[in-house]
């Protein structure tokens, strides 16, 4: 063990410089992620019209699911991976990177098929309404498509960064990103196709990031990757998606809280002056533009999971600790700088999605600046979830990382409006925001009491 320390910069160079190196791509590969969807919003809002960026917030759910399997297996590998190295357990770490692949790509075949045979009622599960309803399925079935290299391409980000190649995890999803976006151009602005054309363009740019993640498989640099490694065992899955566990959680309660918010919007729009299409919408947009900020966040959280992984296993708890910290210092300071847009530039912001009526542009604005008040706190919710992960202790991540979505943010929604009406469903947003943030500060403050950290001044 103390060899791989010396020879692995992980266990050797500055926490900054390390923090720099693996964030600042991640953070890349976040906002290429969120951008996936952005793109397909803003040529839809502007080719389409509103109805087709409602139909693009109904089908956000599954693109959750498809991101949460991902994650299972992308960040449980990672972790496991990491660990074994850190602990140089050499030869068994390729099983954790083979099984992960192989669960990826059955996962998605599988979601592809369930997707395709029932995508009406899964989409009026969604909160479809009647008027959106044919967009989403237009658009949903050809996304439906994608998925198994969606997810590979997105699960296989954390593999290749895990394998010490951030900037190579960069350019996969820059490149799959510029190539739907140039094709958004194409087959929306130019040639007309609307929904349809969206889609093909966004399941081009994803199969291409997906066979850029199988070769470089083939090249891996840590250990060798074979046939062996591919096979499904069921100890080495288990291994994975205990510390995936964590992720793959968040992004269901979030696929969750989506489709609950979708269908309360509709309910209490339809009783309102908005109707119920605008509240849907608008829900949509927002929660593209929130996942841009949080793109950093994230990227900032996965970047440091190589980081802490590693000298948890090597026993550096100085190093884990001055990682954490550093972390959390630069969150802050980006949703800080998204607070002061969301609540200075709401109208601007919206008006980049296409046109609208007044009331359109009213409840977006209100939409912002109430539901991503708490904003600047949300930051480490999910840096704590994934810290714990890192460290081998998932079921802790697990419990973060459903303290805002689940035990706080979907109770709220639901229980808001009975008494404050539609704004209080706006409410519900910073309030789950605060309340996650005292219990994640608490849970970390008390692990970072225990002995091995307290040794390490």
């Amino acid at each position: 063990m103390e060899e791989t320390t010396k020879i692995n910069p992980l266990g050797t160079e500055p926490v900054g410089t390390l923090l720099r190196k693996f964030a600042i791509p991640s953070i890349i590969a976040m906002l290429v992620g969120s951008l996936y969807n952005m793109v397909d919003q803003l040529f839809i809002g502007n080719f389409v019209g509103p109805l087709g960026n409602g139909a693009t917030n109904i089908q956000f759910p599954l693109s959750i699911l498809n991101v949460s399997i991902a994650l299972l297996c992308g960040i449980g590998s990672a972790s496991t991976f990491n660990l074994a190295m850190g602990r140089g357990e050499t030869k068994r770490a390729g099983y954790y990177i083979g099984n992960a692949v192989s669960v990826m790509l059955i996962g998605g075949l599988l979601l592809t098929a369930i997707t395709e045979i029932f995508l009406e009622p899964i989409l009026l599960g969604c909160g479809a309404t009647e008027n959106i309803l044919p967009y989403a399925m237009e658009y949903s079935r050809v996304c439906a498509l994608g998925y198994p290299l969606f997810i590979l391409s997105a699960g296989g980000a954390h593999i290749v960064r895990a394998d010490g190649s951030p900037n190579m995890t960069m350019a996969i999803n820059l490149t799959g990103a510029i190539i739907n976006t140039v094709l958004d151009f194409l087959f929306v602005a130019v040639f007309g196709w609307g929904m349809k054309g969206a889609a093909v363009a966004t399941i081009i740019g994803q199969y291409i990031a997906g066979i850029m993640v199988l070769v470089y498989l083939t090249k891996f640099k840590t250990v060798k990757l074979e046939k062996k490694h591919f096979v499904p065992n069921i100890h080495i899955i288990a291994a994975v998606t205990s510390l995936g566990a964590a992720p793959f959680i968040n992004q269901i309660a979030m696929m969750l809280v989506q489709i609950v918010m979708n269908h309360v919007m509709g309910h209490y729009g339809a009783q309102s002056i908005y109707g119920s299409d605008i509240p849907i919408t608008c829900a949509g947009i927002i929660s593209k533009v929130n996942g841009i900020c949080f793109s950093f966040v994230i990227g900032i959280s996965q970047g440091l999971q190589p980081i802490i992984s590693f000298n948890y296993g090597a026993k550096n708890y100085k190093r884990v600790k001055d990682a954490y910290h550093l972390a959390i210092k630069l969150a802050f300071c980006i949703t800080t700088i998204s607070w002061l847009c969301f609540q200075l530039f709401p109208r601007q912001i919206v008006s980049i999605f296409g046109s609208g009526s007044d009331l359109y542009f009213d409840f977006c604005t209100k939409y912002f600046r109430i539901f991503l008040f708490g904003i600047c706190t949300a930051f480490l919710q999910p840096l704590s979830s994934n810290f714990f992960t890192s460290i081998g202790k998932p079921y802790k991540g697990i419990f973060m990382s459903l303290t805002r979505q689940v035990l706080f943010l979907t109770p709220l929604i639901i229980c808001l409006p009975l008494i404050f009406g539609f704004n209080g469903v706006l409410f519900a947003g910073p309030i789950a925001d605060v309340l996650s943030f005292i219990v994640c500060f608490t849970l970390v403050r008390r692990e970072f009491n225990h002995p091995e950290f307290k040794t390490t001044k």
